[in-house]
């Protein structure tokens, strides 16, 4: 073991809290996001860092291999896991369940960014995450990747056009998106006149048998049934955030960044006339999510 003296030990400290950042955007774990640190410092101390120049760039390629190392191992489990997480979050509303710290990490990063980041391939990911967020040059990254730099901006432009996605081309989109946002907004608060004054008098809401664990599917009809449903439904509406669904505005749920619900929503005119609301694990693959 290769013994570091105090002031390099320090300055892995002073990394710890920009290498945690960076692996919980490439990872979405807060605990895979420490278990990367951990690696990194494991590597570290084991390291001879005489011929290493700039410590944060060494510590930045060292965590970035080993959380694109976990992203491909994850690949090989998602299909088996979407289907757990999904039936496991809607079946209990509690939002204690999350831990506090991994909660506070979602929402410093943003949840509708976590899911659109959990679509991108590992490569994908890493070389957008690395690049746009935290500003690290294609070449730097074509070394850690072991990837030649043209290959690697292309990977970051696939990224960032499927991050940015398609604004919607339907009449008054910014009104709709607005109208989706107060929505959310007051399902939140709890604000019950203001869910009616969105609301259109014979808005129906539908929501399929993964999201109550039914039989059938359920359906509301009236702006009372479903103004009292949204209520319900107020501790999930931490996890919430407003995205683009196949280009319209609408809502996600996804706790720990893990897409589990879709809210679609209908207007006539500027009065949301009916929402969908969609948590079957065969659908959630199928739907296209970006940035709102």
């Amino acid at each position: 073991m290769v013994i570091q003296d105090f002031s390099a030990l320090d300055r892995f400290e002073a990394e710890r809290p920009r290498l945690r950042a960076l692996a919980y955007r490439m990872l979405g774990s807060a605990a895979e996001a420490d278990d990367a640190v951990q690696e990194a410092w494991l590597r570290f101390d084991r390291a001879d860092l005489s011929q290493v120049n700039d410590l944060a760039a060494w510590l930045t390629t060292v965590v970035g291999r080993v959380c694109l190392n976990l992203l491909r191992a994850r690949q090989t489990r998602r299909e088996e896991s979407l289907e757990t997480f999904t039936s496991d979050w809607l079946g209990a509303a509690d939002q204690d369940r999350v831990p506090h710290e991994e909660a506070e990490l979602a929402d410093s990063v943003g949840l509708a960014m976590l899911v659109v980041l959990d679509r991108l391939s590992p490569a994908e990911r890493v070389a957008f995450v690395l690049h746009d967020m935290f500003q690290v040059a294609f070449d730097d990254i074509a070394r850690m990747m072991e990837r030649s730099p043209a290959a690697v901006r292309q990977l970051a432009g696939r990224a960032r056009a499927k991050v940015r996605g398609t604004a919607a081309q339907s009449v008054d989109p910014v009104r709709r998106r607005h109208a989706v946002e107060a929505y959310l907004a007051a399902t939140r608060t709890g604000d019950f006149e203001a869910l009616l004054t969105l609301l259109d008098p014979e808005v129906e809401l539908r929501a399929d048998a993964a999201v109550t664990g039914a039989t059938r599917p359920l359906t509301l009809q009236g702006a009372l049934a479903v103004a009292r449903s949204a209520l319900a439904a107020d501790l999930r509406a931490r996890f919430t955030a407003p995205a683009l669904v196949d280009g319209d505005p609408a809502l996600i749920m996804a706790p720990l960044g893990r897409l589990s619900l879709v809210i679609r929503f209908a207007f006539t005119g500027s009065a949301i006339s009916g929402i969908d609301i969609v948590a079957d694990p065969d659908r959630l693959r199928a739907v296209d999510i970006a940035l709102a």
